[in-house]
C-alpha cells in the first residue's frame, strides 16, 4: 500500500532553506514539500522555479493558520527566530525539524524538549555534519578499532574568506546569534561530543580578526571528555592556509584527512541527491590515511606518503531526512534529538565564558 507523503512546511528560503532543506526533503521518500515561508520576493519566485508545486507564504503566521493541512514544519530561518517559531510549531501540533544551533542558550533548548515531550512531538536539531563524509570514515575507524584509545583529536573548518559579507551571521547584535562559535561551532562541537562523549572541561580563544567584523571569526575551542580524550576544534572565516580537516592520534595508529566533504559545494551546484549514483563521493586522491611510525623513527606524514590510504565512505545527508521520516511514520529515532543539542550548547556557553574571562570552565 503506498503512503501519502506527509506535507513539510519549510520556513526560511536563504542558505539553510535553499541549499540544503528544500533539496534534501524533496528527494527524501514519503516527503513532499508543501510550502515555502519566505518574505523576499527574488526567493518566493526561486521558491516556484526551483519546485514549481510548491506553496509560497509570506510569513509564518500564514503557514500555522494551516497547520491542520500539514505534517512536518522545518525551521530554517535566522538563529533568532528558531525558539519562538518552534514553540509556535509545537504548539500547534506539528512535529519540528530545526536548523543548528536550535536556541541561543542550552536552557532554551530544554524547554523547546520539554514542550515536544509534552506534546509528544518530535523535536529534531538539523546537525547534518554527522553525515559528512571524512565523519562517517572516522567512526567506522573508531568502531573497528583501528586507531586503538584516542588521545587527541583535532577538527578544523576553516575557510579563506578576508572580507566580511554582512548580514546577521556577521552582526555583533547578541540576539542575533552570530559568530563562528554558533555557526561552524555547533558543528564541530557536536561531532566531537558524538565521537568522544560529554565535555568536563571547557577552554576557548574567539577573536575578531577582519577589518569591519563584528562578532568572533577566529576561534579556538579546546575540550577535555571526560573519557580522557582531548578534542582541539578550529573554527575560522580567515586561514590563509588550511589544515587538516581531521587529525586523530591514537594508541596504535592516526588517521589524517585533508578537504571537505563535498555534499554542500553539489547542493549549491545545483546538483540533487538521487540524481547520480556517486552522491557524497570523492576522489581517491582525497582519500585520508591511516597508520603509524616504525620505532624508533617517529611517526608517520602523510605528506611523505605514510600510512595507507583509507577509502572515505560515501556522505550522506538524505540519511538525516530520511530517519526522520521514519520517526513520524515508524515510530523510529529521532536522529538528533534536542537534549543533544543543549548538551552541544553548554559547551558553547561555556566556551563563550571562557574566551570572555580567560579561564578554562568546568562542566
Amino acid at each position: 500500500m503506498t503512503r501519502t507523503p506527509l506535507r513539510v512546511g519549510l520556513i526560511g528560503y536563504g542558505l539553510a532553506g535553499s541549499v540544503f532543506h528544500a533539496p534534501l526533503i524533496a528527494a527524501t521518500g514519503g516527503l513532499a514539500l508543501d510550502t515555502v515561508v519566505t518574505s523576499n520576493p527574488e526567493r518566493q519566485k526561486q521558491a516556484r522555479t526551483e519546485f514549481p508545486d510548491v506553496r509560497v507564504a509570506a510569513a509564518p503566521d500564514e503557514l500555522l493558520g494551516r497547520a491542520a493541512e500539514l505534517d512536518l514544519i522545518v525551521i530554517a530561518s535566522p538563529n533568532r527566530t528558531h525558539v519562538s517559531l518552534a514553540t509556535a510549531a509545537l504548539k500547534a501540533g506539528l512535529p519540528v525539524v530545526v536548523d543548528k544551533p536550535v536556541a541561543g542558550t542550552a536552557a532554551e533548548a530544554r524547554e523547546l524538549a520539554a514542550l515536544a515531550e509534552e506534546r509528544g512531538l518530535l523535536l529534531s536539531v538539523f546537525q547534518n555534519r554527522r553525515w559528512d563524509n571524512d565523519f562517517l570514515t572516522l567512526r567506522k575507524l573508531l568502531a573497528e578499532g583501528e586507531l586503538g584509545d584516542v588521545w587527541r583529536f583535532e577538527s578544523r573548518f576553516e575557510r579563506w574568506r578576508p572580507q566580511t559579507k554582512g548580514g546577521w551571521r556577521e552582526s555583533g547584535d547578541p540576539a542575533e546569534i552570530g559568530g563562528l562559535l554558533y555557526d561552524l561551532g555547533s558543528h564541530v562541537v557536536d561531532q566531537a561530543l558524538v565521537l568522544f562523549g560529554p565535555a568536563a572541561q571547557v577552554y576557548a580563544e574567539t577573536d575578531i580578526r577582519r577589518q569591519g567584523a563584528e562578532t568572533d571569526d577566529d576561534t579556538f575551542i579546546a575540550l577535555t571528555h571526560t573519557s580522557g580524550v582531548r578534542s582541539h576544534l578550529y573554527v575560522s572565516a580567515t586561514t590563509a592556509q588550511l589544515g587538516p580537516r581531521f587529525r586523530v592520534l591514537g594508541s596504535r595508529a592516526g588517521y589524517v584527512k585533508y578537504g571537505l566533504d563535498p555534499q554542500e559545494a553539489a547542493l549549491r551546484e545545483g546538483r540533487r541527491p538521487g540524481t547520480a549514483a556517486d552522491w557524497g563521493t570523492e576522489a581517491e586522491s582525497l582519500w585520508g590515511r591511516v597508520g603509524a611510525g616504525s620505532p624508533p623513527s617517529g611517526g608517520e606524514s602523510p605528506l611523505t606518503g605514510g600510512g595507507r590510504p583509507e577509502p572515505t565512505l560515501p556522505g550522506d545527508y538524505p540519511a538525516y531526512y530520511a530517519a526522520v521520516t521514519r520517526a513520524l511514520i515508524d515510530g523510529g529515532p529521532n536522529p538528533v534529538t534536542a537534549a543533544e543539542a543543549a548538551a552541544a550548547l553548554d559547551v558553547l556557553e561555556a566556551a563563550r565564558r571562557s574566551a570572555r574571562d580567560q579561564v578554562a570552565v568546568t562542566l
